[in-house]
């Protein structure tokens, strides 16, 4: 027979909160969805790796799915699915919901930019017979974890006529790639004295491409750089001069890879804000007939503080929702101020090795579902925007109802931790806002960790966010 609870524990279970149900509440057949689910994950990820390359990807999978180009000169009804490129840095995916936005609008908004090395606007140079490309590190980066690495580029140059090249160096196994050098431990007495984020400085990010000169018996100068030139201008068609109108950048060789005896996990380059980003395009694939237009909108420059005209305090998103509300008739600042928005952007999960960096009553862990920020920033809440009650209670709900593997977390202690996403720019538009996204190991790393059923959890979060009827 069935012990009969106290009323101590009674009353325990109705007023007091349980732990995380976590990855053991799920059953075989939902861990294989999260399973399967990731296989498309992964794909995006290599596959997107920087944000032209995200959009050329996100657009091709859109138009599979019977997205159009948007065109604001036609009219759209209810169930009509649009997307909308940005400079080819950014793009907005909307389904028109059968009230248009004259109610507002449903806004998931995740980055697809991830800390890397830059190339200077001036990089090749030749120096004791080898020749190297100078960069600057783009986003909040560990510098001296990227030395040693094979690294690839990436990126586009706009030649003198005007024409566009896209580069893609160094994934192939068959290619070469590239490499920052590192100092041997025997002369690095000095060196591993210093501060880490001093050990390595940003001028000695310099990247190794070359070491044989130009076949010649010319006795010229700088016959490395010349012969690293002739092979880029035989493969691309460029001279060094077209450096000059060039977007190129270095990011890490390696694909993605489970991790874990179990494969619980995956490992790979830009989880932060891809992971974010995959699930909320797959939700407005999805979606049909949502009651309010549906928006998932991936943009640039979050890493480096959402400037810029691809950035998130561009205008281009508030001018596509003037769009849509013109066609509906009504003013666009209105249909903004009865939107709402999920800001899909990582947190970071709870690591043992270095718990002392964490605060654990309000940490986010790996497998126990999305992790909702009410607020980031630093310090006093500076630089953040704060999620309202009211607001905050209808996202609860709506993870409850849709039983969401869930929890709620801070990015480190008061003192020691912080950071930024896009969703002060989104609050700044009279937008309800909060941060939900997938809690990474190894943030910013060039290889970084989620959990599988993390990212399931974020897709089934974002669904049920254009799905949901509060």
């Amino acid at each position: 027979m069935a012990e009969e609870k106290s009323k101590t524990a009674l009353l325990k279970e109705k007023i007091m909160m349980t732990e995380p149900k976590g990855v053991k509440a799920l059953s075989k057949e939902e861990i294989k969805k999260a399973d399967d689910f990731c296989v498309g994950y992964r794909k995006f990820l290599d596959n997107s790796p920087i944000e032209r390359e995200a959009v050329r990807y996100t657009v091709e999978m859109a138009k599979k799915a019977g997205f159009v180009e948007y065109d604001n000169e036609a009219e759209y009804k209810a169930g009509d699915k649009v997307y909308y490129i940005n400079r080819d840095k950014a793009v907005a995916l909307a389904v028109i919901g059968k009230n248009g936005v004259k109610d507002g609008a449903r806004l998931a908004i995740a980055h697809i930019d991830s800390p890397r090395i830059d190339l200077k606007p001036n990089p090749l140079y030749e120096a004791n017979n080898l020749a190297f490309f100078k960069t600057h590190y783009y986003g909040g980066l560990k510098k001296y974890q990227w030395t040693t690495l094979p690294l690839s580029l990436h990126g586009s140059i706009v030649k003198l006529d005007g024409t566009r090249v896209d580069v893609n160096w160094g994934d192939d196994e068959n290619e070469s790639c590239l490499c920052i050098t590192d100092l041997l431990p025997h002369l690095a007495q000095e060196q591993v004295k210093q501060p880490l984020a001093k050990a390595i400085k940003g001028e000695d990010l310099n990247v190794l491409i070359g070491s044989r000169p130009y076949d010649t018996e010319d006795k010229e100068s700088d016959l490395v750089k010349l012969n690293v030139m002739s092979i880029l201008n035989e493969k691309y068609g460029i001279c060094e001069g077209d450096f000059l109108s060039a977007e190129l950048c270095l990011i890490p060789t390696f694909k993605s890879r489970d991790i874990g005896f179990d494969r619980s996990m995956i490992g790979g380059y830009g989880h932060d804000d891809k992971v974010c980003a995959y699930p909320a395009i797959m939700a407005a694939l999805d979606i049909e007939n949502p009651e309010k237009t549906c928006i998932t909108y991936l943009t640039d420059k979050e890493e480096i503080g959402s400037d810029g005209n691809t950035g998130m305090q561009s205008d281009f998103l508030r001018f596509f929702i003037y769009d849509l509300a013109k066609q509906d008739g009504i003013e666009g600042y209105r249909a903004l101020s009865k939107s709402t928005c999920l800001s899909a952007d990582v947190n970071a999960a709870f690591d043992p090795t270095y718990a002392s960096a964490y605060e654990a009553n309000n940490s986010s862990y790996i497998n126990n579902g999305v992790v909702i920020s009410k607020y980031t920033g630093h310090g006093g809440k500076y630089d953040t925007s704060e999620a309202s009650a009211e607001f905050m209670g209808d996202i609860r709900r709506m993870l409850e109802k849709n039983d969401i593997l869930w929890q709620v977390g801070e990015l480190g202690k008061v003192d020691g931790g912080g950071g930024g996403t896009i969703a002060k720019y989104v609050a700044n538009m009279n937008v309800d806002v909060v941060d939900l996204g997938v809690p990474v190991l190894s943030m910013h790393a060039p290889f970084e960790i989620v959990s599988k059923t993390d990212v399931y959890m974020a897709y089934r979060a974002f669904y049920a966010f254009f799905d949901f009827n509060s």
